[in-house]
């Protein structure tokens, strides 16, 4: 006599969520010290269940190897490296994100960054995607795109 077990299931999510960023784009300048926050507009979708997403900023002036730049810049002492980094619940299978949540102080030290936006779905699986972005003081207010505050 033969007695077989099927002990787990073969259909566990093992597909990872999309993420499409429509802004900030490759390349933007970010204004420090802005009257509005950072314009994220993107859309998160998932063959399951979406659960989170998260924005990481960080310093991008040696290159990017993903370690703590030993650079002493001469304005050190006058600004700060700016560092961010915030999770924010999703749901369902689709959802489209627009905020100003992203604020980056006068005292944001300028220079190249990448910001960086994960998406992880209800069974744990994980993508993400990096861009290069820039911060300076001289982006001018160019908020301007169609929607309302």
């Amino acid at each position: 006599m033969t007695i077989a077990l099927n002990g787990c299931k073969e259909d566990s999510d093992t597909e990872k969520p999309v993420i499409i960023l429509e802004e900030p784009a490759e390349g933007d300048i970010l204004q420090i010290g802005g009257e509005h926050g950072v314009h994220f507009d993107a859309e998160f979708s998932d063959n399951e269940a979406l659960a989170s997403y998260k924005v990481n900023i960080h310093p991008n002036f040696d290159g990017h190897t993903h370690t703590r730049s030993a650079v002493v810049r001469q304005s050190a002492a006058e600004t700060v490296d700016f560092v961010f980094e915030k999770t924010w619940p999703l749901s369902g299978r689709n959802q489209a994100i627009h905020h100003h949540e992203i604020e980056i102080p006068e005292n944001a030290t300028p220079g190249n960054y990448h910001l960086m936006v994960y998406c992880t779905d209800a069974a744990g699986n994980e993508t993400h995607i990096a861009i290069n972005v820039v911060l300076s003081r001289d982006a001018g207010d160019d908020h301007d795109h169609d929607h309302e505050h």
